[in-house]
This record gives structure tokens, C-alpha cells and sequence, in this order.
């Protein structure tokens, strides 16, 4: 796990050894990416440089130092990730003989004897792992991009400036971008949108004007003679998806769970793979149990684990998690943090996610990370089982929501609508509360106003699609809220793909893996672990286990109401099923109280309506009303908040 950056431009004035320092000051931007060593390279005429910073997890001699040219001498990488197959493919080289004179073990090595062997792409398709490598090719003269598969490791991207000056910026991170001397930091007002909307920017867009992120599963070539990059996709998660869709696995319940339990003991297995202290993240989910049950299965000693715990009752999944560590024996560690301590997180987050983020869930992943590095510098999780197999409630209820509603045409629906908007959510509360007394106990909700007033948006939706967007949407009209905001085209807007056959939860879950997995979960994972310098890994995401669980029917993914099916079938085999039936727990804080105490003054600053006029990217006043909402306790508008003050502390800190 290392961070790389670069540039591919015109030299400078001081040529070589000025680009040697800017290269340097690009790397020393992703120091925590990379504490253990950090290399640059700069061709002869300064016009490509390398940059790359190195935390050694496989090799960790010399030998395995970067920016690394390949025995030819044709190629030179900087790679950041892991090839978790790297040794299977050596014997590969070997066989064919066409193996170089190895001068140590580091999968990057690896890399680039493939690379000679049978160029980038076939050598990127034959990998297994999770990366983010830039290589330039010194015969063609050309530098290629690459992101692995579901988009575990970052990688930003773009031409600044114009003309003769213009240059190509690249790397882990946009800490890196914004050193090198021709940056041009200006906000994209789109991005900014997405934001508010989602509580991340999606790919390919970024923060930044002319900053892109490239896709999971997308090469990208560029040179000083094509400036206009050339894609290729080499893996979609849609395809594979649909492939699984259309060609279902056709065994038992009972053989499908065993293909299931072996496919990932293998990817566990080669996940394993470290010359460093390695271990997981346990909250006692389905998932982080699956994966450190089938660990402990294959270790020759206790795997170390790591949870977090809260002494609020309803963020607490700390004692679920010992007991499934306790029943594995396990080497199990575990911390409860007081909201204190979450707080102080806080002043953090922007230099941390260095680019505006706004999943709350950021804290304790940073807390779980940082309390894992104390002890390895590795670290499996079970991150991807929802999007795989079906967990997330919100596949069933927006289901359900659509066939109850489809029925009605859109004109009474929207009457409906405004019908329910006539009233504020503090008046429906107030008639709830007024007849609570009559209600069953089922039908009790606490702040029914809001979710009365989030389903009259749900209610005027045109489609499946429309639906599940505007349930999983904070701000649902962007545009109001950011000045000369818009919504640019998205995979869940304007661009989504067709799935053709699926059924209504495949479809969310396919979206979900291709936008809200990579661009949310994986990024906030990433950016937490990397800023305590701890490496990650997702054996769920090995893409082999990605396209058996598309092949899988969806009733062996959802069965009786039951979601994860599967999944809970290889667990219950290590596992009893007593210590993980219980309700899911997401894996929160309680922002909107510490928003009401001890982040209110913190709060208020960032919200000032003078300093929303002067920085002129927000309308005040809807964010002004929502704030005053929340303070009196008539709403909970934390979700909201949280994007905006997520976008004003990253901007006071980075300009």
C-alpha cells in the first residue's frame, strides 16, 4: 500500500532538478500513504516524472523501492496496491520462459515482468488485487493510468493550465495535485452539487475544475501528442452483473454455499499474504465475522481483531463483536471511545479525506483504523456484503414503495404529494402525537413529519430509478441551495445503465456497486486508513467472488425475508447463528446531537450567514432555516448539515 503522483508536461526552467523538487514536494503531500520510504523519477528532458511514496508491506528490502523501470528498461511504474496473485503469475513468466533476473519479491517486480511479457492490459487482466498504477512507456512515449477493478485505491487526474503551459497532474490524492506549482484550484460548482446530494462527488468528477477520478476498471493513456486521453475499460462490474444475470447458477442451495465458502477462503487466503503484522476489523455483522471466521480457519494462530465500541447504547456493536471473537478465539482488541474523544476527530476530517466528504460514518472508521495500527499494519474488513448480497433494508422497502405507489397514476400521486407538503412536519407531529393513544405500537414513528415529508418526494417519482435516488438523496434540489449549481450527468442520472432483466433490488444493487460502494464506502475506508498509514483490504471485492455472487439467484440472496442468505450460510458454519441474528446496526455517531451541544459553536461559524455571502458558494438563507430547525429540535437535519459543513471546514483548511 504506497501513494504515487506525477506529471507529464513541458520542462521547467530549472529543468531536471527543478522537476526533481517538485516532484518531491508532490510526494511529501502523501507522506502518510507512504512513511517507510519515497523514490522519484524524472526522464532525461523533465517532461514525465514519477513520484512515490512507500508503505512496505510484501518485499520490504530495497528491492522492492519505486519508481521501479522493468528489466528491459522499457517501462517505469510507480504502483500503489496490492497484486494478490503476483506469485502465480512469476511462475506463469517463468514458464514461458521469459522471466527476467528477479532482483527480489515485490509484486511490483511482478507487474513489470508481465508488462514486458504481454503488455499492460493482458497483464492487468490476468492480476487479481486492488490498485492504482501509473507506468511510462519510454519506446512510445506514452504514460498509462490504471484502477482496479470495484475502485479500492484513488486515482485523480487532469491537464492544468493551457497552451505551452499546460500539464498533466496525477496521483493518489489531491494533496499531491495541489503542490505542484501549475495547479489551479478552482471549485466545480457541479461537483459541489453532487456533494449536497449524495455526501460524496462521484467519479470521474472531483472538487476541482479539470481534475477528474477514474473510474474502477478503467485504463487511461494519455501523451504529449494526444492530449485527449484514451479510455479502455478492461472490467465492468455492470457486465459482470449482467453476465451473472443472465447465466444464474443452476446447483443446490447447499452446493452454491460451498462454492461460495471455497471461492472465499481462496481470496482470504492470498489476502493474507504480508511481511507485516496483519489482522481485521470486527463489528460482529455478517460480514466482518464471515471474513474473520474464514481467517481463523486457515491461521496458524489467533487473528488479530480490532471494534470500536460507544457507551451510547444505540452506536454500541462492541459487545457483539467480542462475543463473535471470543467464540473464534481470536487475538481481539477493542476501544470505547467517549464522544469526546469522536470529537476531537473532527478538526481532522478535512485534511484526512482531502477532497469535501460527508458520510458521518468517517469517525469511528478513522477511530477503528487508528486503534488497528497500534498493533498492524494491515487490516481485512467485510466491506461490499450488502452490495453483493443483499443486505441493505432499503432494497426491500424502496421495492415494496414501488409496487404499492406504481399503481396510481403520476397526477394523483402528485396531488398526494402536495397534500402531505400542506402541512409542516412539526404540525404532523403534532397530529401523531395527538392520536398516538389509538395507534398500534407498529405504526408509532418517531418524527413522522419528516418521514411524511421525504415521502411525498418518493411519492412523485417516475420510476424505479427515481425513487431509490431520491431516498438515498440529503438535498434533493442541489441547485437551490449551491450558487450556479447543477446536477452533471451520473451513473444514477442521466447515465444509468440499462440492466436489462433485473429485478428491482438487483437493479439498487447494481447501482450501488458501481456509484455509492466505490465512490462512498471504499473512499472513506481508504482515506481513514491511509492517514493512520494502515494498508486495507476487501476479500469480498475479489472479483472473482464478485461475479460468482452476481451468478447467484436472488433467492439465495434474499430467502424469507432474510437478507444475506448466502452469506450467513458459510458464517453459520463457523459461527452460531445466535451470537449474529439481531437487527443491523449501521456503524454511526450522533451527529445530530453534537450538533445541538458540543459542535454547536464550531457549527455556527462555519454556518455564519456573512461568511456563506462572502465565500459566495451557498444561498444562505435554506441553510440558515434547516439550521435553526435542527437547533430548536423541531427537525433533524443532520445529513444536511453535515454536507455543508463537511464542504466549509475542507475549504477553510485548503484555501
Amino acid at each position: 500500500m504506497c501513494g504515487l503522483v506525477g506529471f507529464l508536461g513541458n520542462g521547467f526552467d530549472g529543468g531536471k532538478a527543478d522537476a526533481l523538487a517538485v516532484i518531491g514536494r508532490m510526494t511529501d503531500a502523501i507522506f502518510n500513504r507512504g512513511p517507510d520510504d519515497s523514490g522519484s523519477w524524472i526522464c532525461e528532458d523533465g517532461r514525465i516524472g514519477l513520484g512515490h511514496r512507500r508503505l512496505a508491506i510484501v518485499d520490504l528490502s530495497p528491492a522492492g523501492h519505486q519508481p521501479m523501470p522493468s528489466a528491459s528498461g522499457r517501462y517505469v511504474i510507480a504502483f500503489n496496491g496490492e497484486i494478490y496473485n503476483h506469485m502465480l503469475l512469476r511462475h506463469e513468466i517463468e514458464a514461458a520462459g521469459q522471466a527476467p533476473a528477479w532482483r527480489g519479491h515485490s509484486d511490483t517486480e511482478t507487474l513489470l515482468a508481465g508488462f514486458d511479457a504481454w503488455g499492460i492490459q493482458k497483464t492487468v487482466e490476468r492480476s487479481i488485487g486492488m490498485f492504482a498504477i501509473a507506468v511510462w512507456d519510454r519506446e512510445l512515449r506514452t504514460l498509462t493510468l490504471i484502477r482496479d477493478r470495484l475502485g479500492e485505491k484513488p486515482m485523480y487526474y487532469g491537464w492544468q493550465g493551457q497552451g505551452d503551459q499546460a500539464i498533466f497532474l496525477f496521483g493518489s490524492e489531491l494533496n499531491a495535485l495541489r503542490a505542484h506549482p501549475r495547479f489551479v484550484n478552482k471549485i466545480d460548482r457541479g461537483a459541489l452539487s453532487l456533494l449536497l446530494r449524495n455526501n460524496y462527488i462521484p467519479a470521474p468528477y472531483s472538487i476541482y475544475e479539470g481534475i477528474s477520478k477514474l473510474s474502477p476498471g478503467q485504463m487511461l493513456t494519455v501523451s504529449l501528442r494526444q492530449r485527449d486521453p484514451e479510455f479502455v475499460t478492461y472490467w465492468s462490474a455492470v457486465t459482470a452483473a449482467e453476465h451473472g444475470v443472465r447465466h444464474p447458477y443452476m446447483g443446490s442451495a447447499e452446493q452454491a454455499v460451498s462454492e461460495l465458502e471455497t471461492l472465499l477462503k481462496d481470496a482470504i487466503q492470498q489476502q493474507m499474504m504480508a511481511d507485516v503484522p496483519l489482522g481485521a476489523f470486527l463489528s460482529g455483522g455478517v460480514d466482518s465475522s464471515t471474513v474473520v471466521a474464514l481467517m481463523q480457519a486457515q491461521a496458524s494462530r489467533p487473528v488479530k481483531t480490532f471494534s470500536i465500541g460507544f457507551h451510547e447504547a444505540g452506536y454500541n456493536e462492541a459487545e457483539h463483536a467480542k462475543a463473535v471473537a471470543t467464540h473464534l478465539k481470536t487475538d481481539h482488541t477493542e476501544l470505547y471511545v467517549t464522544s469526546r474523544e469522536a470529537l476531537e476527530v473532527i478538526p481532522a476530517l478535512p485534511t484526512l479525506y482531502n477532497e469535501p466528504f460527508s458520510d458521518s460514518s468517517q469517525i469511528p472508521t478513522y477511530l477503528v483504523s487508528r486503534l488497528a495500527r497500534q498493533h498492524v499494519t494491515v487490516s481485512l474488513s467485510g466491506d461490499a456484503g450488502d452490495e453483493l448480497f443483499c443486505g441493505y433494508t432499503r432494497y426491500k422497502v424502496a421495492a415494496r414503495m414501488w409496487n404499492n405507489i406504481s399503481v396510481a397514476p403520476q397526477l394523483i400521486r402528485r396531488l398526494a404529494a402536495s397534500g402531505i407538503r400542506s402541512l409542516s412536519p412539526q404540525r404532523w407531529n403534532a397530529l401523531a402525537g395527538g392520536i398516538k393513544g389509538v395507534i398500534p405500537p407498529s405504526l408509532r414513528f418517531e418524527n413522522l413529519g419528516d418521514k411524511l415529508h421525504k415521502g411525498a418526494s418518493v411519492l412523485t417519482s417516475k420510476n424505479l430509478d427515481s425513487l431509490y435516488l431520491n431516498l438515498c438523496s440529503h438535498w434533493f434540489d442541489p441547485a437551490e441551495v449551491v450558487i450556479g449549481g447543477y446536477q452533471p450527468p451520473t451513473l444514477l442520472v442521466e447515465n444509468a445503465p440499462r440492466l436489462d432483466g433485473f429485478d428491482q433490488a438487483q437493479r439498487m444493487m447494481a447501482l450501488d456497486l458501481i456509484t455509492y460502494l466505490p465512490d462512498d464506502i471504499l473512499a472513506k475506508v481508504d482515506r481513514a486508513a491511509m492517514g493512520v498509514s494502515l494498508e486495507t483490504r476487501v476479500p469480498l471485492l475479489d472479483h472473482r467472488v464478485v461475479e460468482f455472487a452476481w451468478r447467484l439467484p436472488q433467492s439465495l440472496k434474499l430467502r424469507d425475508g432474510q437478507s444475506k442468505w448466502a452469506l450467513r450460510q458459510v458464517l453459520y458454519r463457523h459461527v452460531p447463528k445466535s451470537l449474529i441474528e439481531r437487527p443491523k446496526m449501521g456503524f454511526a455517531v450522533p451527529i445530530g446531537d453534537w450538533l445541538r451541544g458540543p459542535l454547536r459553536e464550531w457549527a455556527e461559524t462555519l454556518l455564519d450567514e456573512r461568511r456563506l455571502r462572502d465565500e459566495g458558494f451557498f444561498h444562505p438563507e435554506p441553510i440558515r432555516r434547516k439550521w435553526e430547525e435542527h437547533l430548536s429540535g423541531h427537525r433533524n437535519w443532520q445529513a444536511h448539515l453535515w454536507d455543508v459543513l463537511m464542504f466549509q471546514a475542507w475549504y477553510e483548511q485548503n484555501h
